[in-house]
């Protein structure tokens, strides 16, 4: 019976920059979390400008669409925090 040897050898070069670009990269969930409120609050700011235009006779698909958009991040934004807030329930629960 033969061996058959794999000789892995990684090239260390690409490893140091992924982690290097990790680094760059990661904000932190801090970071995360404001760029997400920040979005929200331009969708929410979008639908009050789509509604201001309607009320001076704008398009009234553009202020249902932007209503609705504001609508679901804002709902997306609410689950997400129950599931936080349960996560850290669950974490206070465990036992040391």
């Amino acid at each position: 019976m033969s061996d058959i040897r794999i000789n892995v050898t990684p090239n260390l070069n690409n490893i140091q920059k992924t982690v290097n670009t990790t680094k760059e990269t990661d904000q932190g969930f801090n970071g995360i979390m404001d760029e997400a409120i920040g979005k929200l609050s331009q969708i929410q700011s979008d639908a009050e400008n789509a509604v201001r235009e309607l009320t001076s006779g704008g398009d009234i698909t553009q202020a249902i669409i932007s209503m609705e958009k504001a609508d679901m991040s804002f709902n997306l934004m609410v689950e997400v925090r129950n599931k936080l807030l349960s996560a850290y329930e669950e974490i206070m629960r465990m036992q040391v």
